[in-house]
């Protein structure tokens, strides 16, 4: 089973799993085609976006685990 941790690169994350993406955009999360997808860790990118990390990691593991 995959485990989400905060320091992972985005599009690592959407590479695990595309079914993620749906969480990403109800975290506010729009751009995930954006260049900086795939070079900046969820942490990085819920800093620059103000969005709880810890959050969004949490539901992505949540959905993991129920796979």
């Amino acid at each position: 089973m995959a485990k989400v941790t905060k320091d992972m690169i985005i599009s690592d994350v959407l590479n695990m799993d595309r079914g993620t993406t749906p969480i990403f955009l109800n975290n506010g999360m729009h751009c995930l085609g954006c260049p900086s997808a795939s070079g900046e860790s969820i942490e990085d990118a819920c800093a620059v976006h103000g969005i709880d990390a810890d959050k969004l990691v949490e539901e992505l593991n949540k959905y993991f685990e129920s796979k």
